[in-house]
């Protein structure tokens, strides 16, 4: 019997998806939930599972766009191999390679594990691939999926040690507060030298699976930034697949002889030489590109957005910093940077000019008596925005080491969902490239952003003299709805103020 497999339902505003790629060969034996291709939709990556055993027949081609409902592929039931027609009880009960009969005995309790709840604006979310499968007895604090919101990938972590039993299937939007899975607690765990299959046994097996090679979603971005190929990463995952560990360790486990040509294959020119081949390369957007391009496009249409500009006699404040950088770090461990003067000067602006720390929430404006400043990183994977709660009460020894902390965790890609919400005003400095003037887009659904740009020496008029000064242009874009030109263009003169009289900072005047 022929089974045609089509494109599940995958969330209510998803009418079409993309295949990417073959995870099994058309011809090639499969089993029951055995991954057999990889879908992209607009939000997410999500694998497609057999249906049942058999002989697999693609119907579709990498790249085609497909509806929901449509058939990818067919799976000839009747030329399933002897094997994979065993008692499927029986195989998804075998957790362990030996020592089946002295399995720990469960306690009776049963522990039911939902989708956290990730934030304000994220109502559901994707699991992109399970790790680990039905039936396997799972450790407390072991990863067991890998979860995409339109924000961030996450991890979700066994709440007890067990044999799991999976509720949700991968690939489908699921409901913040749905329950995904749910885990049979036991008595205690084996001896990972008894009971358990030695290591060198799961990696032979690993080696041999038929998902040998292949990353999951997540660790396939991770690789393809890193200009990595799968084939040469060890996956640790189910049946070999690369997990997104895997892909974090691969660039640190390479030979630096290897890292060096894939960075020069990597960073060919686009173009040849006149009179040479002349090359194109393209790649597919990844899911948080896809949500800045989104999000980005959306404040330039749903908002009144002005810039306004001023400049700075930075003097002042490398003078400063000239004279106490050294005793700073000595004290505190930690650089003393411009950030943090500019992080101080914006909080004391912000509470003189509340409209420029305020949002609009429907016809509502919400006055923000805190400062929680969004300081924009550049990542490998993108711009990522992380928050400093209450910059407002913060010194600057604590805004330094903590905008280290989160520009550490933000390239390392380690940054949770809550280390990314709520921020009221944004900082963002393009002047570590070069920028000379820009006009920053506003982060919704916040009302206004600094933008920071390079310092350069000009001449300057100081009492009815011409000085050689280092002068920074600074851009202020706001959203007109709310934020008047009085409120926008005091708030900057008043950030001028402070930073070319740094003393003001302390002092408070």
């Amino acid at each position: 019997m022929s089974l045609a497999v089509k494109i599940p339902a995958v969330g209510e505003s998803i009418a079409e998806v993309t295949l990417a790629q073959w995870l099994a060969e058309d011809g090639a034996p499969v089993k029951l939930d055995q991954p057999i291709c990889e879908l992209e939709s607009e939000k997410a990556t999500f694998e497609l599972n057999a249906e049942a055993a058999g002989v697999l027949h693609h119907g579709a081609k990498p790249g085609d766009v497909l509806k929901i409902g449509d058939v990818v592929c067919s799976i000839d039931t009747d030329r399933a191999p002897a094997e994979t027609k065993k008692d499927e009880n029986e195989a998804k009960h075998r957790p362990h390679a030996a020592g089946a009969a002295n399995l720990p005995q469960k306690t009776g309790k049963m522990v039911e594990m939902s989708v956290p709840a990730l934030g304000e604006s994220i109502a559901e979310v994707t699991i992109s691939s399970w790790l680990r499968k039905s039936g396997d007895l799972v450790a407390m604090d072991e990863v067991l999926a890998e979860v995409e919101s339109d924000k961030a990938t996450f991890e979700l972590t066994a709440e007890a040690a067990g044999y799991l039993e999976i509720l949700a299937d991968a690939g489908k939007a699921i409901p913040v507060g749905t329950p995904v899975c749910r885990i049979a607690e036991v008595m205690a765990m084996p001896e990972k030298t008894g009971d358990v299959a030695p290591a060198s046994a799961a990696k032979a097996e690993a080696s041999t699976g038929y998902a040998v090679g292949h990353p999951s979603p997540a660790a396939g971005r991770i690789l393809a930034e890193k200009g990595i190929a799968p084939e040469t990463v060890q996956g640790s995952g189910r049946d070999g697949r690369i997990t997104k560990e895997d892909a974090l360790r691969a660039q640190t486990e390479l030979p630096k002889t290897t890292q060096a040509a894939q960075t020069r294959e990597t960073a060919a020119p686009l173009a040849a030489p006149a009179y040479g081949e002349r090359r194109e390369r393209s790649e597919k957007m990844s899911t948080l590109r896809k949500t800045i391009a989104r999000r980005l496009v959306a404040v330039k249409n749903e908002t009144a957005m002005l810039t306004t500009f001023n400049e700075v006699n930075m003097k002042p404040i490398m003078d400063l910093r000239a004279r106490y950088k050294d005793m700073f770090k000595e004290k505190y461990e930690v650089n003393l940077g411009f950030m943090s003067f500019f992080t101080r000067a914006c909080c004391t602006a912000l509470l003189e000019w509340p409209a420029v720390n305020a949002r609009i929430d429907g016809e509502q404006i919400v006055y923000n008596e805190y400062c929680d400043i969004s300081i924009a990183v550049s990542t490998p994977r993108g711009l990522v925005v992380p928050v400093l709660r209450n910059a407002e009460s913060m010194s600057f020894e604590q805004i330094e080491k903590e905008i280290l902390r989160l520009a550490q965790r933000a390239r390392d890609g380690m940054l949770s969902i809550e280390e990314m919400q709520g921020g009221t005003f944004t900082i963002t400095n393009g002047g570590v490239f070069g920028s000379m003037l820009s006009t920053p887009i506003i982060n919704a659904p916040q009302s206004a952003i600094l933008g920071m740009h390079n310092i350069v020496e000009r001449p300057v008029a100081e009492g009815g003299q011409v000085a050689i000064r280092p002068v920074m242009y600074l851009a202020l874009s706001y959203d007109h709805r709310i934020i008047d030109g009085r409120e926008s263009v005091n708030f900057l003169v008043r950030v001028k103020q402070l930073l070319e009289d740094p003393a003001r900072l302390l002092l408070g005047v």
